[in-house]
């Protein structure tokens, strides 16, 4: 990021009030996750951590997306428009976008692959910042026996459900199984990338 701050910043083209349109787009899925401001400061420090900051024009302060909820926003690119105008910020977020607790503020939702990744990479930041009051702070503090054991458990429970149970209850054991079973690959650091690996070996040509 530090390569092409300075360049966006002498570029950027803020209007009267000092700030610039931001349009924050899922780097994974191309979705549009929502549309805010930037003043200098807030640019220049999306620019130096990573992660997005805009100016609320309503509470006439900086703000960090995922200070107070997690949801922080990984920046993956920055690019300003013809005009230099408007900025278009591409992030992988991790978690809901939008105040409301929607994957986007424009009512759009992501496909499976994007879903299995975002939740993977919230385990992840679980994992790292042990948020209190967390189920899943509490696995990872607990160690790898219990996390094995909770997904052998949803494992019997999925199976149980898929022999006895309604479709909604197969579902529903189902997202609890795969749930575990990310928590389990955090971990032990195995990635997704290369579980995918792995599935395109065993494809037969």
């Amino acid at each position: 990021m530090s390569n092409t701050m300075d360049g966006i910043l002498s570029r950027a083209r803020f209007n009267a009030e000092g700030l610039i349109p931001a349009v924050v787009q899922d780097a994974r899925t191309r979705e549009v996750l929502t549309v805010a401001y930037m003043n200098e400061e807030a640019l220049g420090r999306t620019l130096e951590t990573g992660e997005t900051h805009f100016w609320s024009r309503s509470r006439q302060q900086l703000w960090h997306k995922g200070e107070t909820s997690g949801n922080f926003q990984k920046v993956r690119g920055i690019r300003l428009d013809c005009d230099s105008d408007a900025v278009l910020i591409e992030v992988e977020p991790l978690g809901p976008a939008c105040h409301t607790g929607a994957y986007s503020c424009f009512g759009v939702e992501p496909g499976f692959n994007a879903t299995f990744e975002q939740l993977y990479e919230l385990i992840e930041q679980r994992k790292e910042k042990r948020p209190e009051g967390s189920y899943t702070t509490r696995l990872f503090d607990a160690g790898i026996d219990k996390i094995v054991q909770k997904l052998g458990e949803e494992a019997v429970e999925t199976v149980i459900a898929a022999k006895n149970d309604s479709t909604e209850r197969i579902v529903e054991e189902t997202s609890d199984l795969l749930y575990h079973l990310i928590v389990t690959l955090v971990e032990k650091g195995v990635t997704l990338e290369e579980i995918r690996q792995e599935l395109i070996k065993r494809r037969k040509v």
